[in-house]
């Protein structure tokens, strides 16, 4: 019983994830939570406690299911520019499939929740920071072989890729236009990498 009581969470909290990707925290209610769930308000309160115990599951699956994936692809790749450019390509193709349907949760909670509830704040930094760990280990041994510039930190050369994906989102969610948002992926790869970048 005990393990069909955790299918059944994971699936509430993959539900209220969309929810609240489509609405926003504010802008959704008990009632929304329990009719995409299937669960009733009361069996939401025994299972996450609140409204908020229920948004933080959900920030916490969004991490697994988004954030987590992208840094194991920087570090499954080979070479340095064409991993973090197929990052680019994977966060831009997720941006036009969606187009205005679905916000990138990260982005609302940082908007609506992070000043304001250090526990939301907390889980943004470890989900941004996953991945631009990631990122900076790349960069690193680039910098060793010669084709990342090595007069700039790679930390804050990671630091400035993943602004530039979660200002991609941002831009996303006013005009999902894939062409658009790849040309400004492009700007700013070519920032970081030299223009013969093989590694």
């Amino acid at each position: 019983m005990a393990r069909q009581r955790e299918f059944d969470l994971n699936t509430a909290v993959a539900a209220a994830m969309d929810v609240f990707r489509n609405k926003g925290y504010e802008g959704t209610s008990m009632r929304d939570l329990a009719e995409a769930t299937g669960l009733g308000s009361g069996s939401l309160y025994a299972a996450f406690g609140s409204k908020d115990g229920l948004y933080l599951a959900a920030l916490d699956l969004y991490r697994q299911r988004y954030a987590n994936p992208l840094a194991d692809m920087v570090r499954s790749g080979e070479t340095a520019r064409d991993v973090i450019r197929e990052v680019f390509v994977s966060v831009v193709d997720e941006i036009a499939r969606d187009g205005h349907r679905q916000a990138c949760l990260i982005i609302g909670a940082a908007m609506e929740r992070a000043h304001n509830d250090l526990r939301v704040a907390e889980r943004l930094q470890s989900s941004t920071q996953t991945l631009q760990l990631a990122i900076y280990d790349v960069l690193a041994q680039g910098q060793l072989r010669g084709h990342v510039p090595a007069d700039r930190s790679a930390a804050d050369l990671a630091a400035f890729l993943v602004t530039n994906l979660q200002g991609l989102r941002v831009m996303g969610a006013i005009n999902p236009d894939r062409a658009a948002l790849m040309r400004s992926a492009e700007v700013a790869l070519q920032s970081v990498f030299a223009p013969n970048a093989t590694t």
